[in-house]
């Protein structure tokens, strides 16, 4: 009695399920999956750790280092008051060292030298002479102090000339957009690309060492008799996406409140940057296209997992994936940052680099119709590249039959 194709698919669905359960579960409730959860703080607290000692030294630096201006002590008080003016045109880590004016001496040539051959000191930029024609010395990386000293000698006689401090007295008010604008839509197809990439390479990685481990312990020979070798792949990945789910939700719950955990005026420039679809559709793409993303690796991975006896031939094998994973990025991000060239559309219908740049152009665009495309011939892919790694693991592993791909075993006979 011959088992009907719609049972035979059931019972496909069923078993790729159960192994999916299995390598979920397998993952997920252990010690481990904790340490795994939370890697993302032991790395950021490791740079920041790092952060915080250039930060100290770079601090120190600054301290010390100054700019010297040589002036009169009549023009002093407007060089000080324009000085205070234009230090308001820089952000607080882009400003200028702090200024040091001294009263010319009968050789105020060499006293600027001195400036720069004193021991003590560690000016920059140092300036002597008439404001009108002012002579400024710089040294090593002192050109845009220099510049600055310029500006001061321009503006100290703009103010004298004009007899006030100052002719007007702004009021600054910040307003937040009412919608995303195309510069906001780009930035955030770029953190689109850069999360699908990130999260694939950190997440679909665990794939290879699984497989490996359970190829030297004889567990997937075990499962590749009891049922089709296709589902045991399949069923893999679906288990470990699974716990790649609960990472995304756990860490992207903590993004989402961003805005609220950081000072109002960064929370209003990420409130600037949005997609062009909208954020409820956008995260649900790039949802989709993560999922997409992660099981064309992983079933890459998964393949080179079963091929490695070794762990040396697992680096090896696994070298040049990461290495083409790191040139689709960079394919992907010049691609979002034109959607409408030719290389945008090569990158999106090639299928590795497809979900990287799909997102990227659900953040630029705001047509939804070549998405529900996009996701078939994706999805349609990683049928292909698993039942590819099931028949290299097949042929090369458990040296039966030709190796063909079974299509017809998987939806009847």
């Amino acid at each position: 009695m011959s088992t009907s194709p719609p049972g035979n698919l059931r019972r496909l669905v069923r078993q790729t399920l159960t192994i999916a359960r299995r390598d979920f579960v397998a993952t997920v409730f252990t010690p481990m999956f904790l340490v795994f959860l939370f890697t993302p703080v032991l790395m950021l607290s490791f740079g920041l750790i790092g952060g915080m000692g250039a930060s100290s030294v770079t601090s120190a630096s600054v301290e010390k280092a100054s700019i010297v201006a040589i002036v009169d002590p009549a023009q002093q008080e407007a060089m000080r008051a324009a000085d205070t003016r234009l230090r308001q045109l820089y952000a607080r880590d882009d400003r200028p060292p702090a200024l040091v004016m001294q009263v010319p001496t009968d050789n105020p040539a060499g006293q600027a030298h001195v400036a720069f051959s004193d021991r003590g000191s560690d000016a920059s930029a140092a300036m002597f002479g008439e404001l009108t024609r002012p002579t400024i010395l710089y040294g090593g990386f002192g050109r845009r102090d220099a510049n600055f000293l310029a500006q001061l000698a321009e503006e100290t006689l703009r103010m004298k000339k004009s007899g006030t401090t100052a002719l007007s007295t702004p009021t600054l008010t910040s307003i937040a957009r009412a919608a995303p604008t195309p510069t906001g839509n780009k930035r955030s197809a770029f953190f689109a690309v850069f999360g699908i990439f990130f999260l694939t390479l950190f997440l679909a990685g665990q794939a290879v060492g699984t497989m490996a481990e359970e190829r030297s312990n004889k567990v997937v020979e075990i499962l590749a008799a009891a049922v089709p070798l296709e589902a045991v792949f399949f069923g893999k990945l679906i288990g470990m996406f699974g716990s790649a789910l609960l990472f995304i939700g756990f860490w992207g719950t903590l993004a989402s409140q961003i805005d609220v955990l950081v000072p109002n005026a960064l929370g209003a420039a990420f409130r600037d940057i949005g997609p062009a679809v909208g954020m409820p559709v956008f995260s649900l793409l790039f949802v989709a296209y993560f999922a997409m993303a992660y099981m064309l690796l992983g079933a890459v991975f998964m393949g080179v997992g079963a091929q490695a006896s070794t762990p040396r031939e697992l680096q090896l094998l696994s070298l040049p994936i990461t290495i083409l994973q790191i040139i689709i990025f960079g394919l992907s991000v010049q691609a979002v940052s034109r959607p409408d060239s030719w290389m945008a559309i090569a990158v999106e219908i090639f299928p590795f680099s497809s979900p990287y740049a799909m997102a990227g152009r659900a953040a630029n665009l705001p047509d939804l119709w070549p998405h529900l495309a996009a996701l078939a011939w994706q999805l349609l892919w990683v049928a292909i590249v698993i039942a590819i790694a099931a028949r290299a693991f097949r042929r090369g592993v458990l040296q039966s039959g030709s190796g063909k791909i079974n299509w017809k075993g998987l939806i009847g006979r």
